[in-house]
């Protein structure tokens, strides 16, 4: 059934969330790039532009059914310097998806560093200078909308203010900073959704509390020994727990149990 369009101006003030949302959700492939342009053109009439990244894990670009970059095609990125997509090094060595890691709402940097709406002391830690050495343009200040996904993955999101902003930049942020964090995270998750090729940890997985209990010792390093004196059980129960919770893991040793365990939230950051 079709929709009305949209009037752009329309989510400068009291915007229907509902309304917006709908614009950006990805339910096929074919949604991605109408998508990915509603973002574009709010983005634009409020002064930015968009940048977006799934996975800073993987080198794959985002693209639209067709194949195409939404990055270069949509979002306009095609110079070679501005093509950081293309660089293996990016999630490893750029300060915007190391803060990412750290942080999961959205925030603001300018070269004086991060700031977000609640501290984080991790985010003071992490100097953005090296990332605006290296920007082409007179991109000066961005706001930073993480994403953080299932199964641990982190995608990392940028709205960079067009021209040279004279103002307090904070309010910006307040002004724009969760209409472009609510309108990033249903378009990132659609996509993330569509774009998935297979799945390697088995649905509706359910440990036990002593399965969870056992990996969650083992993966702050306790040997089955130790494990067994805090669970006050034996060393054979110790590896039952764990082989069992492997198997339904689908998880082929220690190792990768730990991993997916943490992956689906069972192992929290407690220790």
């Amino acid at each position: 059934m079709a929709t009305r369009q949209m009037d752009i101006s329309e989510s400068e003030s009291r915007p229907d969330w509902n309304e917006l949302l709908e614009h950006v959700t990805i339910r096929t492939p074919d949604d991605i790039r109408k998508a990915a342009c509603f973002l574009r053109d709010i983005a634009r009439s409020k002064g930015f532009r968009v940048a977006l990244c799934a996975d800073i894990a993987s080198g794959r670009p985002m693209t639209d059914a067709a194949g195409n970059s939404l990055n270069s095609d949509i979002f306009g990125w095609v110079k070679h310097s501005e093509r950081w997509w293309e660089d293996g090094q990016y999630a490893l060595h750029s300060p915007v998806p190391r803060a990412c890691r750290y942080e999961s709402e959205p925030f603001w940097c300018d070269k004086s560093g991060f700031h977000s709406a609640i501290p984080n002391e991790f985010l003071d830690d992490i100097d953005p200078s090296s990332y605006f050495a290296k920007m082409k343009g007179p991109y000066s200040r961005l706001i930073i909308v993480p994403v953080h996904l299932p199964f641990g993955q982190v995608s990392a999101n940028s709205f960079p203010v067009i021209g040279p902003y004279k103002g307090d930049f904070a309010l910006a942020y307040a002004k724009y900073g969760n209409l472009f964090g609510a309108l990033t995270r249903r378009l990132i998750s659609g996509y993330v959704s569509v774009s998935r090729t297979s799945s390697y940890i088995a649905s509706d997985c359910r440990l036990s509390r002593r399965e969870a209990e056992c990996i969650r010792w083992a993966s702050i390093g306790k040997t089955d020994e130790e494990i067994r004196e805090i669970i006050s059980g034996c060393r054979s129960t110790v590896r039952y727990h764990i082989s069992r919770a492997a198997e339904k893991l689908q998880a082929v040793n220690r190792t990768q149990t730990v991993f997916k365990a943490t992956q689906l939230g069972y192992l929290g950051n407690s220790h």
